[in-house]
């Protein structure tokens, strides 16, 4: 017999939980569906030195206040394990795991989403399957001539295993900065961006960042001049240990190299610097293959979506994607609007085809 529930959610990690949060107060039906083994979402894979941008009373979920972590003015990601782990449990979410969602299909008046362990019949899915489990890579000339190691974000844990190494960290965002700083001590280190660093002032925490997405977003909604949001602040928060590494001379950064070579990086001008690793800081896509079958992708492979909803599938809502699916959607603070928003709309079509 094929399970039914109203709402199925895809992805179990903050944005998943933030939409039982939302579905369990207004007392709608709804399972939640995660490929993960044990909660946290991707914050059981990130760096061991990786913290929160902001203090854990501006970085909690819907309902429930992130407790600090004592000695910790920014919480570490094994914290916020702890904390979704908890919110999990005190909300009594209906989490199924671990289960792999192998693609949504329309199916009548039902959406039918097919996992590795059965199928299960839906009259609403909200996909929040996030970005970390498709690290994107670029093409550049080269790459298989390097003979050394290749690394993404994803891969990096910490520098125990690179010490003395000769490591190039590509990437100007926070993932390249961060990374790099953990490194600049122990290894050989060459830090390699587009565009020289942006580092945003230092008393700018992820609160302003959610407050300056959240304004753009009204803004263009409304028609006026856009603001430029997180974007016309920097690219890169200054945590401290970014800010001590920085402070100290340790984050100098080269611009982007042309091509590989075996022994490391080659630029135009026939410089040359050597690496046994490359670390590739340089982002991720939305993980949204389930929902090819439903043929909604569009240019750069994103849905077309009206506040979260699909716009050529309305009974579909994305979450957690980015600021397309909602102002820093992809934050524990910022999750929490766009969710009640797409639950408040799938009650609303609930209610229309309820007999």
């Amino acid at each position: 017999m094929t399970p039914t529930a109203r709402v199925v959610v895809i992805g179990g990690g903050q944005a998943g939980l933030a939409a039982g949060y939302h579905l369990r107060r207004l007392g709608i039906e709804f399972v939640i569906l995660d490929a993960r083994s044990t909660p946290g979402g991707a914050w059981q894979r990130t760096w061991e030195s990786l913290h929160l941008f902001s203090p854990a009373a501006h970085s909690s979920l819907p309902g429930r206040f992130m407790p600090p972590q004592p000695g910790q003015v920014h919480p570490d990601a094994r914290h916020v394990v702890e904390y979704l782990t908890d919110y999990e449990k005190r909300y009594e979410l209906p989490v199924e795991r671990p289960v792999r969602v192998i693609g949504v299909h329309r199916d009548g008046l039902f959406l039918r989403v097919e996992t590795d362990s059965g199928t299960w019949q839906a009259r609403a899915v909200i996909s929040a399957t996030g970005t970390w489990w498709r690290p994107f890579l670029p093409t550049v000339p080269g790459r298989t001539a390097f003979e050394g190691r290749r690394m993404h974000t994803v891969e990096y844990s910490s520098p125990d295993d690179l010490r003395g190494r000769k490591i190039v960290v590509v990437g100007g965002g926070n993932s390249g900065a961060q990374i790099a700083a953990d490194l600049a001590y122990d290894t050989q280190l060459t830090w390699v961006t587009r565009r020289p660093p942006r580092f945003l002032a230092d008393d700018i925490d992820g609160r302003a960042l959610f407050d300056a997405a959240t304004a753009r977003r009204r803004a263009l909604d409304s028609g006026l001049s856009d603001t430029g949001g997180v974007a016309s602040l920097g690219d890169i928060v200054a945590v401290p240990p970014v800010r001590e590494a920085r402070d100290r001379g340790l984050l100098k950064a080269s611009p982007m190299f042309s091509r590989l070579i075996p022994g490391g990086v080659e630029w135009a001008d026939g410089t040359r610097a050597e690496a046994d690793t490359i670390i590739w800081c340089t982002g991720f896509r939305p993980a949204l293959s389930h929902l090819a079958p439903l043929r909604l992708r569009g240019r750069r492979g994103r849905i077309a979506v009206h506040g979260t909803r699909a716009e050529g599938e309305p009974r579909l809502h994305l979450l957690g994607y980015g600021d397309w699916t909602g102002p820093a959607s992809a934050t524990l603070i910022g999750v929490g609007r766009p969710a009640r928003d797409a639950v408040q709309d799938i009650g609303a079509l609930l209610a229309a085809v309820s007999p």
